[in-house]
């Protein structure tokens, strides 16, 4: 057996997760295991298993045409430091209790450093129209080489700066820029803060005016674009009151950021008329409002009904019209005309003659 890909060392925050890579080729194709040793002198190797520290180790391998695993280790502790080894082995007897295996487990080692997560001090104050947003780590760490400020899975704002100290300034009121913003220490390993922008619910009518067709299913939206997201919703209808499920003919599908209301066989009597949503989370409350109307299933059949009526006026007007309308009278020239002209090739003619014999 021989390996592909070795694990790599690593840094890593306590309460970080880290993952080893190991791959393995031979024939017949080779097993792998995990070891760990710690840096307790006392401390022996001990063979790792998927579930290992409380449920903390996870382990997943695959062999195919070669051998490959992956040890992921969550919520780290210092006590997770060590040396972590990949051993990889094809021999029959490589598991036997008695036997010694011809051919010996090779090894590839990986280092994993926990260091303990240093404290971030954070803030959010508000002044002349603008939020500034502030961490301050309470041991600075010697390899700091920058910052960055992340919104979003965005970089905002960067800077090379070394100091424990960074801020960023927002323009803007609190409303229009909440959620979750990250401090990030580039450094090794990386430490981040997390600062909040949190505000009562800006709920919004995803359309604030909704049509339906009698006897068809209405759909009502509102939305919660802020943080942190609402942990209640409830609808309410115009001198009807609270809207619940159990009701029968309404149905309420509410998720964090997101609430739908659904109307079983709309009635235009009883259905027509103002929604309000109303979403709740730690900081307040907010509400919006939706206007539902219910339109007869005939209403689509009207346009088409006025076309045909129009048509049926002009095609009725058109023909009394013609029914009404006088002959155009039979100009003189046309009938007239041919008999003098053939009277009078006549008299020539025979004037023509009587000359012609007088002679």
């Amino acid at each position: 057996a021989g390996f592909i890909k070795s694990p790599l060392s690593q840094k890593k925050l306590t309460q970080d997760s880290v993952e080893l890579y190991c791959e393995a080729i031979g024939n017949p194709i080779p097993e792998i295991q995990w070891w760990f040793e710690g840096n307790d002198p006392n401390e022996t190797n001990a063979q790792l298993w998927d579930g290992a520290r409380q449920d903390r180790v996870k382990i997943n391998a695959t062999y195919n045409l070669h051998s490959t695993s992956t040890i992921s280790i969550s919520n780290l502790t210092a006590d997770d430091s060590g040396m972590y080894e990949c051993r990889a082995s094809n021999d029959p007897d490589r598991n036997h209790l008695s036997k010694s295996p011809k051919v010996k487990w090779i090894r590839s080692q990986a280092n994993v450093f926990v260091i303990e997560r240093p404290e971030i001090t954070t803030q959010v104050t508000e002044s002349s129209g603008k939020l500034i947003l502030s961490c301050n780590m309470s041991a600075p760490h010697p390899s700091i080489t920058g910052h960055k400020w992340i919104h979003k899975e965005k970089v905002v704002e960067q800077d090379e700066n070394v100091g424990a100290f960074t801020s960023y300034t927002i323009e803007g009121k609190r409303e229009e820029h909440s959620g979750v913003y990250e401090c990030v220490y580039e450094a090794n390993p990386q430490i981040r803060g997390q600062v909040n922008i949190s505000v009562p619910p800006q709920v919004t009518a995803y359309k604030k005016s909704e049509h339906g067709n009698e006897g068809d299913t209405g759909v009502l939206t509102c939305k919660n674009p802020s943080f942190p997201a609402v942990t209640t919703w409830s609808w309410s209808k115009s001198g009807h009151g609270l809207l619940e499920n159990a009701s029968g003919r309404y149905i309420i599908k509410s998720t964090g950021n997101k609430t739908e209301l659904r109307i079983l066989k709309l009635d235009i009597e009883q259905d027509t008329g103002d929604y309000f949503c109303n979403g709740t989370n730690s900081y307040g409350t907010g509400d919006a409002t939706v206007n539902l109307r219910v339109r007869s299933r005939l209403a689509a059949l009207w346009p088409f009904l006025g076309i045909v009526a129009e048509v049926l006026v002009l095609v009725t007007i058109i023909f009394i019209y013609e029914k009404r309308r006088k002959p155009d009278e039979v100009p003189d020239d046309d009938d007239g005309g041919s008999a003098p002209l053939k009277s009078n090739a006549t008299n020539h003619k025979d004037k023509n003659v009587r000359q012609r014999n007088a002679n």
